[in-house]
């Protein structure tokens, strides 16, 4: 009789945890963009590939090619922002800084921060969680070899993984994306 009653209670358990858990998963995988579980592979791909750095798994990433300087990828991520109606809302040389307490030099670490403001006030009206990825961000890093590398959020994750955006904030959403994208691509090349 103990057997049948500890069975009784597991079935139970089990059964509240599937309606609780299972039903609420059903509900809001519907909710989710055409595409989300595609993405959500790719990002469990990069995160197993970064020994489980979370980090690798929601960044974008891009070598720059060799030669260039950064003051030149600098003004080409300017020249984009322009180009698709963003604006540079500041730059952070976290480098200079450092140099500037210890007096020693420092590889290169300097954040620059772009937005668009009508489009960055829709995603948080959408969701006041999307504040804390404002504005977007390119990290221009130097490595130990002395290369220098971009990295920035997969904004990929915004526009595929999470609710279904409303028309038009998924085509401005779209459009932001595409243009850290562009900064991030032309900037490793030096494509002016």
């Amino acid at each position: 009789m103990l057997i049948f009653k500890r069975i009784s209670i597991g079935l139970a358990l089990a059964a509240t945890l599937f309606a609780t858990t299972g039903c609420g998963s059903l509900a809001t995988i519907g909710k989710l963009e055409d595409g989300a579980g595609a993405e959500a592979s790719r990002m469990w791909d990069r995160w197993i590939e970064g020994n489980g750095d979370i980090a690798v798994a929601t960044t974008w990433e891009a070598k720059v090619k060799p030669g260039l300087k950064a003051s030149e990828v600098e003004e080409i991520f300017k020249l984009v922002a322009v180009e698709r109606n963003m604006r540079d809302v500041g730059t952070l040389p976290l480098s200079k800084e450092l140099e500037a307490r210890s007096g020693k030099k420092e590889k290169l670490l300097t954040v620059y921060s772009f937005c668009s403001p009508a489009t960055a006030r829709k995603m948080v009206d959408f969701s006041p969680h999307m504040a804390a990825y404002l504005p977007c961000r390119i990290s221009m890093v130097e490595h130990d070899d002395g290369s220098l590398w971009l990295y920035t959020l997969n904004m990929d994750m915004m526009v595929k993984m999470g609710r279904k955006l409303p028309s038009p904030l998924k085509e401005e959403a779209q459009a932001v994306r595409d243009t850290i994208w562009e900064m991030m691509q032309r900037g490793s090349k030096g494509e002016f």
